[in-house]
């Protein structure tokens, strides 16, 4: 298991590796989500806050997973284009993923080692976030009904640590 946060890598839509240690000493929330969920609206305030504080150092990305109810069935690049196009998302998103069961993506094997949910390790829906520190830590989980706005305070107190 890694040691930090910015240990890890993963895959964009387009296959290509993203070294985390690039994002070392940067803020980061990473959110696993979906573009045909209930809670699809979130991207905006997602959007919000990368265009609020990325010049201040944050990393928003997304992890597009399809295991809670086939809310994410598009292919990467399919689900790239609709982030884009019909979300304005411009924050880095990541290949499709498993957050859950014997595929996990290993990012969220670490995170939710390192945070666990009210009901345990398993994440429970689309949209759970993590705040990870400039030192690679975990900050905090929060639930998928936890408006991105409502993390706002402590995104701020990351980007001043």
């Amino acid at each position: 298991m890694s040691t930090t946060f910015f240990d890890l890598s993963a895959p964009t839509p387009a296959g290509k590796t993203v070294d985390f240690s690039a994002w070392k000493g940067h803020p980061v929330l990473v959110v696993n989500t979906a573009t045909q969920c209930g809670l699809t609206p979130q991207f905006a305030g997602l959007e919000k806050l990368h265009q609020t504080y990325k010049d201040q150092g944050l990393i928003v990305v997304g992890f597009p997973c399809n295991q809670f109810g086939g809310q994410e069935p598009l292919s990467n690049e399919e689900m790239e284009q609709v982030c884009q196009v019909n979300h304005g998302v411009s924050f880095p998103l990541m290949a499709k993923s498993d957050v859950n069961g014997a595929n996990t993506n290993p990012v969220f094997k670490y995170l939710k080692d390192k945070a666990k949910g009210l009901l345990g390790e398993d994440i429970k829906w689309n949209f759970t976030k993590f705040l990870i520190s400039k030192d690679g830590s975990t900050i905090d989980r929060y639930a998928p009904t936890t408006a991105p706005e409502a993390i706002e305070k402590d995104i701020l107190a990351a980007l001043k640590a």
